[in-house]
């Protein structure tokens, strides 16, 4: 429900943004050369720091007019850089609002206040007149902010440092402002209007993720100042605004916490590279240093990315799409990640630990030159004598300490042994210089041999010293404890629920020959480092105070409890859509959840996101449609033309289909458009024949190793498109030989919910079920295929049959 403004008002708010503009073009005006100067400072006294100090260091009165000297310049050039660093800010924020001051206003009434209600302007950054004390705008993050996303006209409150605060909003005014411009304004009783929303949603999509302050809906609000749960799940319909309203949160807590918590202190988990480029410019356009970003499998390739080739994710899944799921091998691929990725072998895995304090070590002996000096069969005995009480990694720390002592002992005997006098001819002169201050030393202590035997001693230890090195190393890294081979004894007990026994034994024997050949499943990927952990001590950063994880249901049990034991201090934010979860070891953000276990209910929290803003109304009732329990997406009244369906004989004419509908989009002003194929493969093979097509020579192929996202036309596996959107979309096949198996139905809806404005799909003989599962008229054949009489657009009845 909207209030029409009438020409009065409008005037009279038009002043009042050519005010502010004013006051802002004034100051800026003001700030930019004292920045400038500033900036000249700093650099001038860096580089004339030692010829503006008086160094004399011959007499202690002189050191001591040295020291306050040298004291008195670091404190100028410390003014002047704070100085520098808080003006400088202070102007970027200033920059920021001059185009478009602020978005909002609210009126409202304190209870028990005297006078007229307050006039509140909110926009991203908080904007004060020269007195130093009065707001002409409010940051959105300030706590009376927040009526504007969680109320509309009648009784509300907000919560501040000091209690809560209620009382009436008598107004609240929308604005869209470009260039000084009011463009449009109305007054509401909703949190945001559909008219402000239409228009930011409206338009073409960019390389980069957008700021939405000025569209924040009541129920993102809740996400983003939600301060109390230690575990907050968000489970959110694709383009609902997940990771959007993350990283408002980001912004936030930042400005809320300012004293104590910086960007340094968060962290998120991204599900691939080429999306932490997309994200990368939203915390900057808010005045924020962006977070440490990261991947899963970047942290896995860290800790064991030496020892072994690690497959990702990506690898993984398209292992299992290599051949249909009624495949003997990938049948067993598929139970074997579902289970080394599941609650049970979690369990599992802590038992296993828990028993080794009894028995199932396993050690690896220290050779050297072709000898045993320490058997696997000491340091078993070793570790099995302490006291029963002590912790695992209390034990492998003593046992390293007792490892370190006895390779001083082995190295101490090794000194008179042939092979040392041999080395000693080898030694370069820097060692014989070492050797020799060495000898003197022992000499002036009183040594009693001679200076020759004194000086060969010195030189012989020097040499074992050397080549114990690699033994040392070896002990501090822990690297004598075979977890690898701990980890391989999981697969030789008995056959766990859910398998029969000759499947469990091909699942042990595909585990052991991964092993053999260095090679690491993803699936294996992260219990092995758990169980490491288990065992040597999990390292753990108690500097990070929030992580936030995209894709969430992407993330095992095992990734979940171990980005709990890493961060013992941080507060987590798990974003993810089930309906997206493409892979075979997906985790549900439901209720039900183990998840919501993972911190205990009491602080879990969890907030659903029905509401899907990213694509046209026809788009989201096409996609919602074809999953099972779909009906609980709310699509966002925006019009837009129904998906289409092009149908071909064969490949080839498929593929010139294609291109020409593909060229007419950019043609028409598309700003990105992606070809999305099911697999790395098929991308590769659709990119080779698109860049040869007139018009399209600059098209992109979109691949793992991508690290940025840019805007035009682009070539992308499903998987990869997650998390972005596309001014359009085309389905390079969306047959049934593509997409016919109950599996890919998460994949082929996460591919069509990555568009926008445009959905088109392409397919060679039979469509995918998918199609036909959605509703009535939520799609359409191609006016070419209606006039030959294949089909009638908008008419259930007469499309394909699967």
């Amino acid at each position: 429900m909207y209030a029409l403004i009438d020409g009065t008002q409008w005037q009279k708010e038009q002043q009042r943004v050519d005010r502010v503009r004013g006051e802002l073009k004034q100051r800026i005006e003001r700030d930019e050369p004292l920045v400038s100067e500033l900036r000249t400072q700093v650099v001038d006294i860096r580089t004339d720091f030692w010829d503006d100090v008086t160094v004399n260091l011959t007499a202690g009165d002189d050191r001591l007019e040295t020291a306050i000297s040298m004291k008195q310049q670091a404190e100028l050039l410390s003014e002047r850089e704070r100085s520098h660093r808080h003006i400088s800010a202070g102007l970027q924020k200033m920059r920021r609002l001059y185009p478009s001051p602020y978005f909002g206003r609210i009126d409202f009434a304190e209870d028990g206040s005297p006078g007229p209600a307050d006039t509140i302007y909110i926009g991203v950054a908080s904007f004060l007149a020269e007195d130093g004390e009065t707001f002409l705008v409010y940051d959105w993050r300030t706590p009376v902010a927040s009526l504007y996303y969680d109320y509309g006209p009648g009784p509300a409150q907000y919560e501040t440092p000091v209690g809560e605060i209620a009382g009436e909003m008598t107004l609240k005014r929308q604005f869209s402002i470009r260039e000084g411009a009011i463009r449009s304004m109305f007054d509401t009783g909703m949190t945001i209007g559909d008219e402000l929303l239409q228009e930011v949603l409206s338009r073409s999509s960019s390389s980069h993720m957008q700021s939405i302050v000025g569209t924040i809906q009541q129920e993102q609000n809740a996400i983003i100042r939600n301060d109390r749960a230690r575990m907050l799940i968000v489970q959110g319909a694709a383009g609902s605004g997940k990771t959007s309203s993350a990283l408002q949160r980001v912004a936030y807590l930042l400005y809320k916490h300012r004293k104590r918590i910086s960007a340094e202190q968060m962290v998120l988990f991204s599900p691939n590279p080429m999306f932490s480029s997309y994200i990368s410019s939203v915390l900057p356009e808010l005045g924020e240093d962006n977070i440490r970003q990261t991947t899963f499998q970047s942290y896995l390739e860290l800790r064991l990315g030496k020892r072994y080739m690690i497959e990702d994710a990506n690898d993984q899944l398209e292992a299992v799409l290599a051949a249909p799921e009624a495949d003997k091998a990938v049948r067993l691929r598929l139970n074997s990640i579902r289970f080394k990725n599941s609650a049970a072998f979690l369990n599992l895995i802590h038992t296993f630990a828990d028993g080794l304090l009894t028995e199932g070590m396993r050690f690896k002996g220290f050779r050297f030159k072709g000898r045993l000096l320490l058997s696997r069969k000491e340091l078993e005995d070793r570790f099995y004598a302490m006291e029963s009480h002590i912790r695992l990694p209390n034990r492998i720390e003593l046992l390293r300490e007792w490892l370190l002592e006895e390779l001083t002992r082995l190295e101490r005997l090794e000194c008179g042994a042939d092979w040392v006098r041999e080395q000693i001819e080898f030694l370069d002169t820097e060692h014989y210089v070492r050797a020799h201050k060495q000898m003197q030393r022992k000499l002036r202590e009183g040594a009693e041999e001679d200076e020759s035997t004194v000086e060969e001693n010195v030189l012989r230890a020097a040499v074992v010293r050397e080549a114990f090195k690699p033994l040392r190393r070896l002990a501090n890294r822990l690297a004598w404890i075979d977890v690898p081979g701990m980890y391989r004894d999981l697969f030789r007990g008995e056959t766990p629920d859910g398998f029969e026994n000759e499947e469990w034994q091909a699942v042990c024997a595909m585990t052991h020959e991964a092993f053999e050949e260095k090679r690491l499943a993803y699936e294996d990927a992260a219990p092995l480092l758990y169980l490491t952990e288990l065992v040597q001590g999990f390292r753990m950063n108690t500097a990070i105070r929030y992580v936030l994880v995209d894709e969430a249901q992407d993330f095992s049990p095992f990734q979940f409890h171990f980005l709990r034991r890493l961060f013992p201090m941080a507060k987590i934010t798990a974003l993810g859509d089930f309906n997206q979860a493409i892979f075979a070891h997906s985790t549900e953000l439901a209720a039900s959840s183990w998840l919501q276990e993972l911190y205990g209910q009491e602080q879990t929290e969890t907030i659903v996101l029905r509401r899907s803003y990213r694509s046209t109304r026809p788009i989201v009732e096409f996609t919602r449609s074809m999953l099972p329990d779909g009906s609980g997406i709310e699509p966002f009244d925006r019009p837009g033309e129904l998906p289409v369906l092009y149908l071909s004989l064969n490949d080839e004419a498929r593929d010139v289909r294609l291109a020409e509908e593909l060229h007419k989009l950019l043609n028409a002003g598309a700003a990105s458009a992606a070809v999305i194929c099911r697999t790395a493969e098929e991308a590769k093979a659709a990119w080779e024949m698109l860049r040869l097509q007139p018009g399209l020579e600059g098209i992109k192929l979109v691949t793992k190793d991508t690290t940025s996202f840019e805007s035009g036309a682009v070539v992308i596996p499903a998987y990869l498109a997650k998390g972005v959107e596309f001014d359009a979309v085309l389905i390079h096949d969306a047959s049934a030989a593509a997409y016919g198996e109950e599996r890919l139905r998460k994949l082929f809806y996460t591919a069509c919910t990555r568009a926008m404005h445009h959905l088109q799909l392409y397919c060679a003989g039979e469509p995918s079920p998918f199609i036909a599962d959605a509703a009535p008229d939520s799609w359409r054949l191609s006016e070419e295929m209606t006039s030959i009489g294949i089909g009638e657009p908008h008419s259930a009845q007469d499309r394909p049959k699967n």
